[in-house]
């Protein structure tokens, strides 16, 4: 297992840990097993993200542990369809509660009101989230190598395809990218930001592409701030970009997302 000693992940995953045990006991495992299992109307994540050009996962979240609240009126329907109307390729929603504010709700309502794959974004540490991410429509979800032991991985990883979820394997150095790879990750997200001191730096994406092998995806996420910065991703081979706060924080997040890409294309020519 990693050493999270003292990191501001630590802090993070220790109580998610405590807060899993707490849903444990008011919805059983067998409950959402069940439910997993006969889920049929998955959408295709890892499809949306493929082609020849950049892709972006639109994020909703209402707050972060390094802005604090970003969104006073947390409109999850609106929000979620502008992203649609704007060409998001698929939407990201975080759903941890005690730091990012989210729920499993979120997730629930953005993806009932749209058309796109879903991402479950939060710390997922057992097989009990798995079954729960599917149970309540997630078409994805984020499994963070700093979080994990290798076991684990390879573990949460073979569920979810198991499930029929996709699953983004978040790294954000050369070692947690060869654990990734090993434990068989098909689609790698490379995190711009540290996740134990919460530095963002864009270099990370860029010094890490070359690692990731053909027939794994390659997403950048986190500190992606304006169309110049997709470029240089674009340019590096990227097939997708997660971006959050950079639309979160606007009055509109959609008409900031259509901007965005409409300067990104522009910059492209």
């Amino acid at each position: 297992m990693p050493d999270l000693t003292g990191t501001f992940l630590g802090e993070i995953v220790a109580a998610r840990r405590r807060q899993i045990e707490e849903v444990r006991q008011r919805v059983p495992l067998a409950a959402l097993r069940d439910l997993a299992e006969a889920r049929s109307d998955f959408r295709d994540f890892r499809g949306a993200l493929s082609g020849t050009t950049l892709r972006v996962i639109a994020e909703l979240k209402r707050a972060s542990p390094s802005r604090g609240l970003l969104c006073q009126r947390y409109r999850r329907r609106e929000i979620a369809q502008g992203y649609e109307a704007a060409g998001a390729s698929a939407l990201s929603v975080l759903t941890e509660e005690r730091y990012f504010l989210g729920s499993l709700e979120d997730l629930v309502e953005v993806r009932s009101a749209v058309r796109l794959p879903v991402l479950r974004k939060d710390f997922i540490l057992e097989p009990y989230q798995v079954y729960e991410s599917a149970a309540a429509g997630a078409d994805a979800v984020l499994l963070i190598v700093a979080a994990l032991a290798d076991g684990d991985l390879r573990d949460l990883l073979a569920l979810s395809d198991t499930l029929r979820m996709a699953a983004l394997v978040e790294v954000h150095t050369a070692e947690e990218l060869d654990r990734a790879l090993a434990a068989g990750a098909k689609i790698i997200g490379v995190n711009n930001r540290d996740l134990k001191t919460l530095h963002v730096d864009l270099k990370v994406s860029l010094r890490l592409r070359s690692k990731v092998p053909d027939g794994c995806l390659a997403v950048s996420e986190s500190g992606i701030r304006g169309p110049a910065d997709m470029k240089r991703l674009a340019e590096a081979q990227y097939h997708a970009v997660l971006i959050g706060e950079r639309f979160m924080t606007a009055e509109d997040p959609g008409k900031e997302l259509a901007e965005f890409l409409k300067l990104e294309r522009a910059l492209a020519r």
